[in-house]
Parts: C-alpha cells; sequence; structure tokens
C-alpha cells in the first residue's frame, strides 16, 4: 500500500484490488444509481443516470449494465470506449470507477446480464420485464454492455465530513 495525494486534498491509500473491488462493490450496490459518463463526437462529455452491477472473482471486478443500444450510445462508445462511473448518496459516500467498455451483443452475455438483474441482490437486482420493450434478453432494445475498471475510487462520507479524522480513501489502478 502507498499513499498519494487523492486529487482532492486527501491523503489516498493506493490499494491491492481484492481491498478496494470488494468495498466498491458494496458502496456502489448500496447506492445503486450511477452517473455514466461517455464522451460525444465533439469530445463533451455526455452524462446519463444507470444502473451497473457488479462482480468480483478474485482477480477482475467486471460491472454489467442492461440498456438499450441505442444508435447514440453506440457511436460515442465506438469512438471513445471509456466511461466514467460515479456514485453519490446523501451522507458523501461516493465511488467511482473509470472504465473501458463495449458492448456484447451474443445470445450468452445478454441472457447472462438479464439473469444477473433478475436473480441479483437487493437493491440492484430487478425483474428486467419492468423496462418497456424488454421482455426478453432477445428484445432488440436490450443489450449488454461490459464494464472493466481500470481504475476504483472508494470515498467514505465520514472522510469528507470529518476533514480526514474517519475512514480512508481506496485507490486502485491497474499498471
Amino acid at each position: 500500500m502507498t499513499s498519494t495525494p487523492g486529487g482532492d486534498g486527501y491523503l489516498a491509500c493506493m490499494q491491492e484490488l481484492d481491498v478496494v473491488a470488494p468495498a466498491f462493490i458494496e458502496m456502489a450496490h448500496r447506492i445503486v444509481w450511477a452517473s455514466v459518463t461517455t464522451i460525444d463526437r465533439a469530445d463533451r462529455p455526455r452524462s446519463r443516470i444507470l444502473h451497473p452491477i457488479w462482480e468480483f472473482d478474485g482477480t477482475a471486478l467486471t460491472g454489467w449494465i442492461a440498456t438499450d443500444p441505442t444508435g447514440l450510445k453506440r457511436a460515442h462508445l465506438d469512438r471513445n470506449p471509456y466511461v466514467s462511473c460515479s456514485y453519490w448518496a446523501p451522507n458523501h459516500d461516493h465511488c467511482i470507477a473509470e472504465c473501458e467498455t463495449s458492448f456484447d451483443d451474443s445470445a450468452e452475455a445478454r441472457r447472462a446480464v438479464w439473469d444477473r438483474f433478475a436473480n441479483g441482490p437487493e437493491p440492484v437486482g430487478y425483474d428486467p420485464r419492468i423496462i418497456p420493450g424488454w421482455d426478453s434478453p432477445e428484445a432488440t432494445t436490450f443489450g449488454a454492455l461490459v464494464l472493466r475498471p481500470w481504475r476504483l475510487k472508494v470515498f467514505p462520507g465520514t472522510v469528507l465530513m470529518t476533514g480526514g479524522q474517519v475512514g480512508s480513501v481506496l485507490t486502485w489502478q491497474r499498471d
């Protein structure tokens, strides 16, 4: 573990993924909704609210988003496959995943993402059929977006509210 300036005035502890990923998942799944930002064709940020679900297999953290694979979203990600997923809660807990991403249009991936949400833990799990037009993973409006983080940050609100006296900021970055 090494300590580095966190870019926000607080000391961030650079940790191994096996420390940061579980803390990230706990906070992200508790908050549920993320502001996900892509870059448009004019190099401007474009944000939307999405609902990722995350899994850590002990060596890699992967996120999935069930989303409508619109032409605009595809155009942004075809041009620049990187997104920022930012979560925030009223107690000022926040976490960020900077990710490389792509749509996986295979039938297997679409079924797997559908099943992850349909069988996911509360509060991130839900029945995808509640979304208009999503009657099955084969629906043309249902897409599987895969997130592969290259940087994570977990920032408990207690750090912010106590001036760094309580809690610690965790940061991981892929080499």
